[in-house]
């Protein structure tokens, strides 16, 4: 519930921001208002297609107020759409639904830590010994998922760079309920980014053999992938958190110098 009132909050903002400096531009190209260094930064972001606040110099801003993003102004806009599509939806029943596009929110590490913290009070553990760990389903689409996961959540919309996900050749597991299956393998040609199943993260207790790092809690096991997950493709001062993928043929030395992480969001 918190989750979702500080998503709306900032996606508010953002609109407000929008709607008001594009109505202070219409009233100054109309000659209601005195043309000003902020409306005229905004007519040409505008004008070339892009979103306004990506040039450092310009005094107009959205992308302030937004998330990050290295989409033009048209695929930028309505991506805001859908976001704001799944904040409508999901504040007109107030339940979070079966699978969440995680990519959509302002602060997906909030909503990581609102799974932890929903776990911890469950089972009683304490919240400072909780992780996460995420396990690739069977489903490929939201509307394939019926009911919640025990002890997580399943999200959607997440795309693999540097790899792919392979599920022909691998057995279906079990977890807590949940039907996984696959691994990481090499990427077909031309294919730059495939999109994920649908994602299972797990809120875990930490176990002692894991390294915690600024990263969040590596795992040793050699069958698992330390993935970082970033934002969007710049990667560096975007990222979210570390995802853990089943290994087997490209095992986890050739995910990192193939440079394999996921990504909520693309440049188209």
């Amino acid at each position: 519930m918190l989750v979702v009132k500080q998503e709306c909050g900032r996606m508010n903002l953002l609109l407000n921001v929008i709607s008001s400096s594009l109505d202070e531009l219409q009233k100054g190209m109309a000659g209601a208002l005195n043309m000003t260094q902020p409306m005229e930064d905004l007519q040409t972001a505008l004008s070339i297609f892009e979103v306004p606040g990506r040039n450092p110099f310009h005094k107009a801003s959205w992308e302030k107020w937004a998330w990050p993003s290295t989409k033009a102004l048209m695929p930028w806009f309505a991506d805001t759409q859908l976001r704001v599509q799944q904040l409508v939806e999901w504040t007109d029943t107030l339940e979070l639904p079966y699978s969440l596009w995680m990519g959509a929110l302002f602060n997906p590490t909030s909503f990581l830590t609102a799974i932890k913290q929903v776990v911890s009070r469950s089972t009683g553990s304490a919240l400072d010994q909780m992780s996460t760990e995420t396990h690739i389903t069977t489903m490929v689409e939201k509307v394939d998922a019926k009911k919640y996961p025990q002890d997580g959540v399943y999200v959607h919309g997440v795309y693999m760079e540097g790899a792919r996900w392979a599920v022909d050749g691998y057995d279906a597991q079990d977890v807590s309920g949940t039907e996984c299956k696959g691994a990481v393998a090499e990427s077909y040609p031309k294919e730059l980014y495939p999109l994920m199943p649908l994602i299972y993260i797990k809120a875990v207790q930490i176990q002692s053999d894991w390294d915690p790092q600024s990263v969040g809690y590596i795992r040793p096991e050699k069958h698992l992938y330390n993935c970082p997950v970033y934002y969007t493709t710049f990667r560096g001062p975007v990222f979210i958190f570390t995802a853990t993928l089943t290994v087997d043929t490209m095992n986890r030395h050739r995910c990192t110098l193939a440079g394999v992480a996921l990504l909520f969001s693309l440049d188209v």
